[in-house]
């Protein structure tokens, strides 16, 4: 097995505040980074912020400061909830710093050098906040897909980098490399924008300065994708030749990109055509996570519901909150966000299962055992099936914990956790004790202290802090050799003769009242309500117009997006017929079309078929709402047959 892993995050914009999202990804890294030190290897995890372009430019001269300025005040944003967060990453990169620069005109010269970069001129539609241009065919509205904002038209001189040329290139290297982009939804997306043809990119701008110069054209700037990729080796210092460098020839390539869906495009296609015409080894693995929504709804500024990271810190702690995020939902799925499964999580299997089991078995070992660890005996059943369900939690912790399946691996670790709980109820040393059967009391207290070590060994790259506090009232150190993965697959390493320090609770429960108090502290602020209106008066129509309309109950049986469309979902929906209708809804920014499948929604079916982005539409969703995030389809509770008539 490969003795080193190098894992990174994305360098995160500047100008953006802190949110869950960059929390997610950065704890996931944290993980992944403890658990493969845990595991014995060299261990490089980069994470960074991304300080040039346009949008700083601006922002820092709306407030008569310079770029660089602006950028070392907002940096600290990011490291202060890094350092709350207990992120242990190996290495902060800046792009304003100048080992950075030096490898971004470095790898444009090579790219150059190769022919891969010509100057032209580009004239199209520019958005500011992704700084990336738009074809009219991509935004027939003309606004931003993403920030919903009016695109700018501009034209400006600019190079190009050939990125038609590696077309086929980076086809063959997918399809040799299934695992080159996940989840595997993900991929398919990455491989039906490839061939839908790759157009070369522009890849510097004149309009702005606040960035890295084209090498012999200070002119140019270089566009900011190269020079925020070019991250990923300039922290480890690639000195532009083809060996690279110490650290370069060490770590690279990466073995996991871990970034948010939204960019995945430039981390899995533009990213390794630049590496591909430069000659240098692409990453092993680009991991997308999804999005989080908050109780159904998009996160949103207007909506104000963003969840802000310090604030759970503050209300949960912050081992409660990464747990949560990597045990709730799939990693690479998008998930849903509130405060009542939080709170559900924290009491359930928090407090109820592994804080409780932390307590009794050590206020036992207090009680029966001097406050040590005592000699394990002669041991029966009940304490094979305890080891037997710790070799699997150790064993299956690793595997999920490799595929990037968090959720799965916290199962795993949860079904110890459980398990040892039962050996205390099935066990019953307070029997033991009222019987005077001192070696087997010995052996059930050792056993179940024995678990806890392995319980804490498993959590520290998920919760570190919980972990190191139970290995802490098992009287362990948190060194390196206590934490390693080889260790913690033996039974029985914890000493006889150890002193327990029995600690406060680690994860009291959230009463009733406690939890009403978050509820109403995390409840998004409403906007002062403005006096509604009532709706136009329509004219009267008879019951005869009525018989007119034909509505049914209608089942989706298939949902997707529009290509192109951020707003558009392709349903297929069964309405009784031999065929189900295809149906296009204006509905994909409230609803994801995972969340559609199933739903017994109301169809409109003899409304005249129209197309929408070249998408034949059969039929009428009916739904409620200003539109936008802000829309309720109508649907059905009941049990009801697909094609019932609604009357």
């Amino acid at each position: 097995m490969k003795q080193t892993f190098y894992v990174t995050t994305p360098i995160y914009y500047v100008n953006d505040v802190p949110h869950i999202g960059h929390a997610y990804t950065t704890i996931a890294a944290d993980v992944m980074a403890r658990y493969h030190r845990s595991a014995g290897r060299q261990v490089r995890f980069l994470t960074g912020t991304d300080e040039h372009g346009l949008k700083i430019d601006k922002a820092a001269r709306a407030q008569g400061i310079q770029p660089i300025q602006l950028a070392d005040q907002v940096v600290e944003r990011f490291r202060a909830l890094w350092k709350r967060l207990d992120i242990r990453f190996d290495d902060f990169i800046r792009t304003t710093e100048e080992r950075h620069q030096r490898v971004v005109q470095r790898l444009f010269s090579r790219v150059r050098e190769r022919g891969d970069i010509y100057l032209g001129e580009y004239e199209g539609l520019y958005c500011t906040g992704c700084e990336e241009y738009f074809t009219e065919t991509q935004v027939p509205d003309g606004r931003c897909p993403l920030h919903q904002r009016p695109l700018e038209r501009m034209k400006e001189k600019s190079y190009f980098f050939r990125m038609s040329r590696y077309q086929d290139a980076l086809l063959r290297h997918i399809e040799a490399h299934p695992d080159f982009v996940q989840p595997d939804i993900r991929r398919n997306e990455i491989v039906s924008f490839i061939r839908e043809g790759l157009r070369d990119l522009s890849v510097s701008r004149t309009s702005f300065s606040w960035g890295v110069p084209v090498p012999d054209d200070p002119s140019h700037v270089i566009y900011v994708w190269i020079d925020a990729l070019a991250n990923y080796v300039s922290a480890l210092g690639w000195d532009g030749s083809d060996a690279g460098g110490e650290l370069f020839s060490q770590y690279w390539p990466a073995d996991v990109h871990l970034i948010g869906k939204d960019i995945l495009r430039f981390h899995a296609v533009y990213w390794p055509t630049f590496l591909l015409s430069a000659g240098l080894p692409l990453p092993h693995r680009v991991y997308a996570h999804g999005f989080w929504t908050i109780n159904g709804e998009k996160m949103s500024k207007s909506l104000r519901n963003v969840v802000e990271p310090h604030a759970l810190i503050d209300a949960y702690g912050v081992d409660a909150v990464r747990f949560f995020l990597l045990r709730e939902v799939p990693f690479g799925l998008d998930g849903d966000f509130s405060h009542p499964a939080l709170i559900g999580r924290i009491n359930a299997e928090l407090a109820n299962d592994l804080g409780n089991l932390l307590r009794r078995v050590v206020t036992v070992a207090e009680k029966y055992t001097g406050g040590e660890v005592p000699s394990a005996k002669a041991r029966e059943g009940l304490e094979q099936r305890l080891i037997e369900t710790a070799a699997r939690a150790v064993k299956e912790s690793a595997e999920n914990l490799e595929a990037f399946q968090f959720h799965r691996a916290l199962l795993s670790i949860w079904e110890l956790v459980r398990e040892a709980n039962r050996f205390m109820d099935e066990a019953g040393p307070w029997t033991l004790h009222k019987e005077g059967r001192r070696d087997r009391l010995d052996t059930v207290v050792y056993d179940a202290l024995e678990s806890l070590r392995v319980i804490a060994v498993l959590l520290h790259p998920f919760m570190p802090g919980t972990a190191e506090g139970m290995l802490s009232q098992l009287g362990l150190s948190t060194s390196p050799e206590v934490l390693a993965r080889e260790r913690v697959s033996a039974w029985g390493q914890l000493p006889p003769g150890t002193r327990l320090q029995k600690g406060p609770p680690l994860f009291p429960r959230i009463e009733p009242e406690r939890a009403q108090s978050l509820m109403e502290q995390f409840a998004p602020a409403t906007p002062a309500s403005q006096p509604s209106q009532p709706p136009p008066a329509l004219p009267e129509i008879s019951i005869e117009d009525f018989k007119k309309v034909d509505l049914r109950v209608g089942i989706v049986r298939s949902a997707e997006r529009v290509k192109k469309s951020d707003k558009l979902l392709r349903l297929m929906v069964d309405v009784g017929e031999a065929e189900p209708r295809q149906v296009v809804a204006g509905i994909g920014k409230a609803y994801a079309p995972e969340t559609m499948v199933g739903k017994r929604i109301l169809l409109l079916c003899n409304l005249k078929p129209a197309k929408l982005m070249g998408v034949e539409s059969r039929g009428m969703l009916l739904a409620a709402g200003p539109g936008g995030e802000r829309v309720v389809i109508a649907e059905f509770a009941g049990e009801l047959p697909a094609g019932e008539s609604v009357h």
